[in-house]
């Protein structure tokens, strides 16, 4: 059996550990709470609010939703046509057609297309979030978060970009096989290097003060059985009055990170129950099932790349003879744009069982449902949610229960159902 029957071979057995591991991590089986309980949640929560947040996301949709159709179709022109691959070959002319400069330069330049098109949507989305005092950031500071974006994006891509042609060109025949284990191994790696090297590029982090607060949040942790390495406060109010914490990190760098907004606006109790919250993650592993979601996902994109390289019909259609030629970076972008986008609703389903799963941890963990429910009603009055989305935009990018889902759902624990 040649190359193409072996990756056709490992591309079919990680489609299949993709859906046993699916199977067994995910919460398929955990359905909403009833319509009828979700209707009489949005009736007591405070109608000003209610409209607010509605009229937030009215004002940002125009916004969201153009810079997602400009993206498909700025990535569909450069990637399905020979003006991606005559683009790449120009920003590589200088160094005299070298592939390695191709790769990174000509990738970069497909990529900052892209994003320089887009950008004044970007720049419209931030004055919709400074509209509604979501948004803190003066534009100098907004700026430099977007170029610290843009450098980590580039550090990451120039290795992916280097190590693909790289193995290309190594193993001409072999190549999808290196490159589908690097892949999987960077997804890997970056899990466990994100807390430590890039969170702190965008925020600062300060262990939280000794006291109660904190003492109860280790101890939270303890019970749960899930340890931590550290709980920490982020300055996210320099950049937002959103309200927000988290846990992350794997094994040796996991660590509570608190939002000094939500410690400002929020209660002790509140604040728990956000961080129970997060810790529902850890204590299922959510972010290891994740990372091995992505890593086999990665790998298969890989394997799925080698045997869509033999389409010549679609390599004549971007101007390539081989998608191993560093001119197919923009043809590699379109795939990665409309795969992408084909599988936001999946994607969106899944996070948001595992995030219901989440809330039930934390009402478990904290046992008080009254207190869950008012966290609730801050989250969503504060950061402005949709308490109640229309239904195609919830089925498509909604990573999380609906307010209404939430709160419902904690009045049914209240009752014991659940």
């Amino acid at each position: 059996m040649g190359p193409r029957g072996w990756a056709l071979l490992t591309l079919g057995a990680l489609v299949v550990a993709l859906v046993v591991v699916a199977a067994l991590r995910i919460p398929w089986a955990a359905p909403p709470a009833p319509r009828s309980d979700q209707l009489a949640a949005l009736r007591d929560l405070p109608a000003d609010a209610v409209a607010r947040g509605r009229a937030f996301h009215a004002a940002l949709r125009p916004g969201s939703y153009g810079a997602l159709l400009l993206g498909v179709v700025i990535a569909l022109i450069l990637g399905l046509t020979p003006v991606g691959a005559r683009i790449v070959e120009t920003v590589g002319r200088p160094f005299g057609g070298n592939w390695m400069a191709q790769a990174v330069l000509g990738g970069f330049v497909i990529v900052l297309i892209g994003e320089l098109v887009t950008l004044p949507l970007a720049a419209w989305r931030e004055t919709v979030l400074r509209r509604y005092d979501l948004s803190t950031q003066t534009w100098s500071a907004w700026t430099v978060d977007l170029l610290k974006g843009y450098a980590v994006a580039a550090v990451i891509g120039a290795v992916t970009l280097l190590g693909f042609f790289g193995l290309a060109r190594l193993a001409p025949r072999w190549w999808w096989a290196w490159v589908a284990a690097g892949a999987a191994a960077l997804t890997v790696l970056f899990s466990f290097v994100f807390p430590v090297l890039v969170e702190p590029i965008f925020n600062r982090f300060t262990p939280m003060p000794s006291g109660p607060l904190r003492e109860n949040l280790i101890a939270m942790a303890a019970r749960d059985g899930v340890p931590v390495k550290d709980v920490l406060v982020a300055d996210a109010s320099r950049r937002t009055n959103a309200l927000n914490a988290y846990v992350s990190g794997l094994g040796p760098t996991r660590r509570i990170v608190v939002y000094d907004t939500l410690l400002r606006e929020a209660p002790p109790g509140e604040v728990e129950a956000v961080v129970a919250h997060e810790l529902g993650h850890a204590k299922d592993r959510d972010v290891l099932t994740g990372t091995l979601i992505g890593a086999l996902a990665a790998a298969a994109a890989v394997c799925a790349v080698y045997l869509i390289g033999s389409w010549t019909g679609l390599l004549r259609r971007a101007g390539i003879d081989s998608i191993t030629d560093p001119r197919a970076v923009a043809l590699l972008l379109a795939l990665a744009t409309v795969v992408g986008l084909a599988a936001a609703p999946l994607q969106s389903f899944v996070s948001r069982r595992i995030e219901a799963r989440a809330d039930a941890h934390a009402l478990a963990l904290t046992e008080d449902p009254a207190t869950v429910e008012r966290m609730e009603q801050r989250l969503a009055t504060t950061n402005l949610a949709d308490v109640d989305p229309p239904r195609l935009e919830y089925v498509m990018f909604a990573s999380h229960p609906s307010v209404v889902e939430r709160i419902a759902a904690a009045r049914a624990y209240a009752r014991g159902e659940r």
